[in-house]
């Protein structure tokens, strides 16, 4: 008998028997859809308190500010009359805007540039085997919870041009005294210490995260090939930076275009300045909604700010997408 005879008769049982009779189909119980119901819908419901919040008190007021811009607003009947943009063209028609607007970019650089560079020095100290480590951590962040107001009229108080304590350090040593209220661009660099002091920490304590999330191996095999400390940081920290860096860079902008509470708070009336040396957008804003009791012109400011920061912003973003691209393809 050939192999292939006997292949035969092994094969020839196996076709003859019968097939298995098909499956019921399976019932699932009401538990099993429950259960699958709740694997598929929970995630849902669990991040969305957060977007009916923001739809609440975020995208409500925006769309609701959009429609009053285009109205000429009564706050005593809570209603308007169509106006289309003529209140655009009156903002951008009036020379405090474009004053509001040159102050608020002089403060923004004289703060954002500064303060980046020294959080990112702050970060790379603190990044280093030093002692008490938590304890310097926790103590750049101590400017960042204390209270806007409070800075402020402290600050202010330093900055006086009387009786400052600045200038009165400055007069102790034979310099003369500086005019803090007075000049605009020496009152545009007292607003941005202040906004230096408060935001420093906290763009620091977010550059010193992504600092340590950089394998130490980099480091390690740069110092063998006899990189110092400078050409470490260089050639290895700032490159793996870059994208918190763009970062901290939005944020500082949203912020700094926004800032509200350092000038408000520079003099005891909070308008900027006997000639608008200080007169920034949010505070202009706040001169035309409740000085003016004019909401419609205040809507129409509120969407003009709105639109540069989204123009900054969107700026940024393609800045960003080009650097992470380019490092991610070295």
């Amino acid at each position: 008998m050939t192999a292939t005879a006997t292949r035969a008769d092994e094969a020839a049982p196996r076709a003859a028997r019968p097939s298995r009779p098909d499956r019921p189909p399976r019932v699932i119980s009401f538990r099993h859809r429950v259960s699958r119901w709740d694997l598929k819908v929970s995630p849902y419901l669990y991040i969305s308190p957060f977007f009916i919040v923001f739809a609440i008190v975020g995208l409500f007021p925006i769309a609701f500010t959009a429609v009053i811009s285009f109205m000429d607003w009564d706050l005593v009947r809570n209603s308007g009359q169509f106006i289309g943009f003529d209140q655009y063209a009156w903002i951008l028609g009036q020379p405090q805007f474009w004053t509001a607007l040159r102050n608020t970019f002089s403060i923004f650089l004289l703060s954002s540039v500064p303060q980046l560079i020294a959080a990112v020095f702050i970060a790379a100290m603190l990044d280093r085997n030093i002692r008490a480590k938590t304890f310097w951590r926790m103590g750049v962040l101590v400017p960042f919870v204390m209270a806007p107001v409070a800075v402020a009229l402290i600050f202010s108080n330093m900055f006086g041009d009387n009786h400052g304590l600045v200038n009165n350090v400055l007069t102790s040593i034979g310099l003369g005294p500086i005019p803090w209220h007075k000049d605009p661009f020496w009152s545009h660099i007292a607003i941005a210490t202040m906004v230096n002091f408060r935001w420093t920490g906290y763009n620091t304590l977010i550059l010193l995260a992504a600092m340590q999330a950089i394998p130490r191996d980099f480091y390690e095999a740069a110092r063998v090939d006899g990189a110092g400390p400078f050409r470490q940081f260089w050639s290895i920290t700032l490159p793996s930076l870059k994208p918190t860096l763009i970062f901290v860079i939005i944020t500082a902008t949203i912020g700094g275009l926004q800032i509200f509470d350092e000038p408000r708070m520079y003099d005891q009336f909070g308008r900027g300045g006997a000639a608008q040396q200080w007169l920034t957008i949010t505070l202009y804003l706040y001169d035309i909604g409740w000085g003016q009791w004019n909401f419609g012109r205040a809507a129409a400011l509120a969407w003009i700010l709105f639109l540069i920061i989204l123009l900054i912003g969107l700026i940024n973003l393609l800045v960003t997408r080009r650097l992470v691209r380019d490092e991610g393809r070295r």
